[in-house]
């Protein structure tokens, strides 16, 4: 079972520190481009988007430890 948990607890971290890089980018567009726009504009919809993405992959990071933590013992 840690043969299956430690890969994914792997890959689910590597898909957070994507997620977390393509949300940077994509807040650094939006202050490089200074336009002073009413509403929401697509580079804010994609850093929400990015944001929700990290919060689940860092929270499924979360219950693999846990499961880990809990067979160890």
């Amino acid at each position: 079972m840690i043969y299956i948990l430690i890969p994914a607890l792997i890959i689910l971290m590597g898909l957070t520190l994507f997620s977390l890089l393509r949300g940077l980018n994509a807040f650094r567009q939006t202050m490089d481009d200074g336009l002073d726009t009413e509403g929401v504009t697509q580079l804010q919809l994609k850093q929400n988007k990015m944001m929700w993405a990290r919060i689940k992959y860092q929270g499924a990071a979360v219950l693999v430890v846990m499961i880990l933590l809990g067979l160890s013992r």
